[in-house]
C-alpha cells in the first residue's frame, strides 16, 4: 500500500505513521509526543489557512506545522 503525508488527509481521516521524515533534530519532540511509526492517527482539522493542523493520537490532540505534517507518512485502510 502507498504512502502520503500526513498533511494530505482530509477531517476525520484515519491512518497509520508508515515513516516520519522530520530533520534528527527535530524528531525527538514527535517522538515523545507519541507520534512514533505503527501509530494510528486521525486527522480532526485544519486551520482556516491550512497551517497548523491538528491530529488525534493516542487519545489527545496535537497541533503540527505543516512543513512538518508532509514529512510524516501515512498508509489509509487500516
Amino acid at each position: 500500500m502507498d504512502t502520503l503525508p500526513l498533511s494530505s488527509l482530509v477531517p476525520g481521516a484515519k491512518a497509520v505513521v508508515a515513516d516520519i521524515r522530520v530533520p534528527v533534530e527535530h524528531r525527538g519532540r514527535l517522538l515523545e509526543m507519541g507520534l512514533l511509526v505503527g501509530t494510528t492517527v486521525e486527522l480532526v482539522r485544519l486551520a482556516p489557512l491550512g497551517d497548523p493542523i491538528e491530529i488525534r493520537i493516542r487519545g489527545y490532540n496535537l497541533s503540527l506545522r505543516k512543513h512538518e505534517a508532509e514529512q510524516v507518512m501515512v498508509r489509509q485502510g487500516r
